[in-house]
């Protein structure tokens, strides 16, 4: 064998920096999309479908569940047979499932359409993630995930309004179109643009006995569980918006369908401000401040978010000022949270970047399932959710900083 070849076999292909925050904010966006774009189609569907409004709420599960029940796979996947595969294979089932919902004449046919949506969305999701760490170190990787954040970040507010003005303009079908060409371009983006990055010689094989070992090491690691239940719990603190949208805009702020931008717009900003902090801060060589300085700004935003509600403030604006600056504080916890944790197993960091993503789909899914109908009747008690959420990724940092110092 030559030496060229035993180069390649064992050193990662380089990507350009704009091509791979370009790629791996697009994956994750993707699911974000997927997620919020139809929210404002929720009643027209409805009627449409000959279903019930907790139907089409529910086709929110019919996705989330399948992602978060296939994330743990993708990554483990993706160590098996390289990284650039499994990002094509599952855009091109994530258009097949949008194509599905679009043409889908009940609603268990949106529920299949959207079940396959789900089982595919999370491979970018985790395999961008594992792919930055393939190919970079340190402060350029915390820079990378904080871009990646910062442009992650403008999905909740894009989604929905751009599924509002589809569903004026060309009806609610086309929302489902827009994501199937969404994911289209990702593949054709991936095919030209997009190396693999992880060597033959670091793939480890999908044999049940070792991988089953893996996932056992990796959830034994008191540091690892910790930081992954601290990004799962300040993310929901904010998911509780926007899972509860639909009703939250219509109902609580008393505005239309095509009113989505209210909610979303003030968060988005504060996600686009708190990424831009983080990719500031990268690199100073302490990251257990910036994630504390996030959660700083996080408690200011709870403490604000229950006095304006249990005052009885009116709606608009009073509702909305907490959530930007919750957004700030969130993401300033990212990036650094996800580095660490990715480093808890770095031999296998697709496997990490799968079981942490995982984390954060299964309490999704029981937000929407379970935390968002029971405090979706009061905008105090959201409050009081967010604050309490956000608490709880507190305590779970500080477990994490100590397991680290033990270790």
């Amino acid at each position: 064998m030559s030496s060229m070849q035993t180069t390649a076999e064992v050193e990662p292909q380089r990507l350009h920096t704009p091509t791979i925050v370009v790629l791996v904010a697009g994956l994750s966006m993707l699911g974000q999309f997927a997620i919020a774009t139809y929210l404002p189609a929720f009643s027209i569907m409805a009627h449409a479908l000959h279903a019930t409004p907790a139907q089409i709420q529910q086709s929110l599960s019919a996705y989330l569940l399948p992602f978060a029940l296939m994330v743990p796979w993708h990554g483990a996947i993706s160590d098996a047979i390289g990284r650039r595969r499994i990002i094509l294979a599952g855009n091109v089932l994530f258009a097949v499932g949008s194509l599905m919902c679009a043409a889908a004449t009940s609603i268990s046919l949106l529920y299949a359409g959207r079940a396959l949506q789900g089982i595919s969305a999370g491979a970018g999701v985790i395999v961008g993630r594992a792919m930055v760490r393939d190919v970079f170190d340190g402060t350029e990787a915390q820079k990378i995930m904080a871009l990646v954040a910062m442009i992650f970040a403008l999905a909740p507010a894009i989604a929905p309004v751009c599924g509002g003005w589809l569903l004026l303009w060309t009806g609610w079908r086309s929302i489902f179109l827009f994501l199937a060409f969404l994911s289209a371009s990702l593949v054709v983006i991936s095919w030209f643009l997009v190396p693999e990055t992880l060597p033959v010689a670091c793939r480890h094989p999908l044999h049940p006995v070792s991988l089953a070992r893996a996932y056992g090491t990796l959830f034994g690691k008191p540091r690892f569980v910790a930081l992954a239940l601290a990004n799962a719990a300040v993310n929901l603190g904010i998911y509780l918006y926007v899972l509860a949208a639909p009703t939250f805009v219509v109902k609580h702020l008393g505005l239309g369908e095509q009113s989505f931008g209210y909610l979303f717009i003030p968060i988005v900003a504060g996600l686009i401000a708190g990424a831009a902090v983080a990719h500031r801060a990268a690199g100073d060589g302490n990251a257990a401040r910036n994630v504390l300085l996030g959660h700083l700004a996080m408690v200011v935003a709870g403490v604000i978010n229950i006095s304006v509600n249990a005052m009885h403030a009116s709606p608009m604006p009073w509702a909305l000022v907490a959530l930007p600056v919750f957004g700030v504080g969130m993401m300033m916890t990212q990036p650094f949270l996800q580095i660490l944790a990715l480093d808890c197993f770095p031999e296998r960091r697709g496997l990490a970047s799968s079981c942490y993503v995982t984390v954060q789909q299964f309490g999704n899914f029981m937000s929407s399932a379970l935390l968002v109908p029971m405090l979706l009747g009061s905008t105090l008690y959201m409050a009081l959710g967010m604050a309490v959420l956000q608490s709880f990724g507190l305590v779970m940092f500080c477990v994490a900083r100590r397991h680290g110092e033990s270790e």
